[in-house]
């Protein structure tokens, strides 16, 4: 007689979605009978969504295919349905040929078994913010893009701007590409538009700029100025947005709107950050007290990569910061077979969230002044090679924000925040101890010995 291994159901009245490009296929259960294919406009999802009602299904499981889910998770959740969004690799182990009969049959047994679990989403107001952070991303992107054909449109006329200034985008680089785009070609005057703050001198900024009149060339080079001024006129806009969503967040908790925080002038503000919003304010007020921008390294985009990847709300659904650093894809992936550990390799997968926070921890392997994160990147560095310092120090970052978002732990850096003036001087008083305590100096030797004194006579 053969034994058969029964699994007892987890999930009653649950369904499984196959999403598609041109259609969705749902099953209610394991016969043909009970599925049924639905087109992807908006009445074909309200539809579906009726024909789940009429089956009595109450759970549904759905795999996160590209962005094709989103208008049907979104009418699933209005129509009160409790609806898990499931990572495709976890259910690709069905046997025999693929279909999407099949493929929807399988989901639906695994999400009745309750061998499926939910990916992570965020609130609403996140979401909305997190598109407005990523589109200004793609346009730093497209303007970085713009700025590279502008730098090689230059050198084709033999123009050598990007060498005596440092960004061609800068102050002095886009008055004088403005010019050139004009029709001015006489090199002292383009090197007159040079800015006071300029390092390289008139005379060597005009050797830069002779250039060898190709038509062709300077027809690019504008219409490659008029993208990139037009893409910057397109971030400001979507700083608006993103500040006026901002205000919105807070503007709906009275809690948050009391929460004030003096600047931090020792913070570097780049030209990708935004400029109209104080993002060390609005962090400070949407997280309730807890200010983020404290630990060293992180910066105002990273900041802002945070509240809008995965917002205050969005870390109080990991349990522990272990769960946190295992969905960033920043903590070893141990593979034990016989007891032995055979593999434990970080696992693939890159978010913006484990970016920003990579892009921090490589911040922090660049500072000059010794810090507690510092010093811990240089371990690992030291012991294992940048690369692994750089991960390590992420997921080091990923958990003192889970602690001090969820437990409300403050960071507190031992070394504080000192200016360039305060960092010389505790630097030549730390040589100088050095100095004396490898020769052995005493009061006497420096002429320090306070127990004398010199009277006038």
């Amino acid at each position: 007689m053969e034994e058969k291994i029964a699994l007892d159901v987890v999930n009653k009245n649950a369904a499984g979605i196959d999403i598609g490009s041109r259609s969705h296929w749902v099953a209610v259960g394991q016969t043909d009978e009970e599925i049924k294919e639905f087109g992807v406009y908006n009445e074909n999802l309200y539809e579906l969504a009726d024909w789940l009602t009429q089956h009595n299904i109450k759970t549904v499981a759905m795999e996160s295919t590209g962005n094709y889910w989103q208008n049907l998770h979104a009418v699933l959740i209005s129509k009160g349905f409790d609806v898990t969004l499931c990572n495709g690799k976890f259910t690709k182990n069905i046997k025999g040929k693929k279909t999407d009969v099949k493929d929807c049959q399988w989901i639906q047994k695994l999400h009745s078994l309750g061998l499926l679990s939910g990916s992570f989403l965020p609130d609403e107001d996140t979401e909305v913010l997190r598109t407005f952070t990523r589109h200004r991303h793609n346009l730093i992107k497209q303007a970085a893009s713009a700025n590279k054909k502008m730098q090689k449109y230059l050198r084709l006329m033999n123009i050598r701007l990007d060498v005596v200034v440092k960004d061609i985008v800068g102050l002095t680089g886009l008055k004088i590409i403005n010019a050139i785009v004009l029709g001015e070609k006489d090199p002292v005057k383009l090197a007159s538009l040079r800015h006071y703050n300029c390092r390289k001198s008139e005379e060597e900024i005009a050797k830069a700029l002779h250039s060898n009149g190709r038509k062709d060339f300077l027809y690019a080079l504008k219409d490659e100025l008029d993208t990139y001024k037009f893409i910057q006129k397109k971030i400001r806009e979507c700083d608006v947005q993103i500040a006026e969503k901002l205000d919105e967040i807070i503007g709906k908790d009275p809690d948050k709107q009391e929460h004030h925080i003096d600047p931090k002038p020792y913070k570097r503000v780049n030209k990708n950050t935004p400029k109209n919003i104080d993002i060390n304010l609005k962090s400070y007020q949407i997280f309730k007290g807890v200010d983020i921008l404290a630990i060293e390294g992180l910066s105002h985009n990273t900041v802002l990569s945070i509240i809008s990847e995965i917002g205050p709300e969005g870390f109080k659904k990991f349990k522990t910061a272990k769960h946190l650093t295992s969905w960033l894809r920043l903590a070893p992936n141990n593979k034990v077979s016989g007891g032995k550990v055979i593999s434990s390799k970080v696992g693939k997968g890159s978010n913006r969230l484990k970016i920003a926070l990579r892009n921090a921890a490589n911040s922090i392997g660049n500072l000059k002044d010794s810090t507690p994160l510092r010093d811990f990147f240089m371990r690992i560095n030291f012991r294992k090679g940048r690369v692994s310092a750089i991960t390590a120090t992420a997921r080091k970052l990923a958990v003192i924000i889970w602690n001090m978002v969820v437990k409300g732990v403050h960071y507190e850096n031992p070394e504080g925040y000192l200016y360039l003036d305060q960092k010389r001087k505790l630097g030549m008083a730390k040589r100088i101890k050095k100095q004396i305590n490898k020769f052995g100096l005493t009061n006497e030797d420096l002429g320090l010995n306070t127990n004398t004194c010199n009277t006038a006579t």
